[in-house]
């Protein structure tokens, strides 16, 4: 149950993000759910991968490097979904610094109803 309560409201982040921001768009409802999915299926899978591979520029970094990473995990969903189109990096990058903001949000509310 929490799953999908936490699906739907990245969903909800989805869309409210790609009414906003002009880079990113939502073709419908059903596209940002499969959005939200797959960022939480590559979020699990690709993400613990890509930070292995790149820890030593990570550690330069101070953790900076992990805005990339986050960003091009967007430019990956927007290669398998049709329904949804990141314009470029920058966009990725605005997109997945505001999402993880709104997530952290919605789920905090989430967190105080129990």
């Amino acid at each position: 149950m929490n799953l999908l309560l936490k699906i739907l409201l990245t969903s909800v982040a989805v869309l409210i993000l790609s009414y906003v921001l002009p880079g990113v768009e939502v073709a419908s409802y059903l596209s940002a759910v499969i959005v939200a999915v797959v960022l939480g299926l590559l979020r699990a899978v690709v993400r613990p991968v890509l930070i292995f591979f790149t820890l030593p520029i990570t550690i330069i970094t101070l953790g900076l490097f992990l805005l990339v990473i986050n960003a091009a995990i967007i430019l990956l969903a927007d290669y398998f979904i049709d329904g949804f189109a990141v314009k470029s990096w920058l966009w990725a990058l605005i997109f997945s610094l505001l999402l993880s903001f709104l997530q952290s949000i919605l789920f905090s509310m989430l967190k105080k109803e129990k």
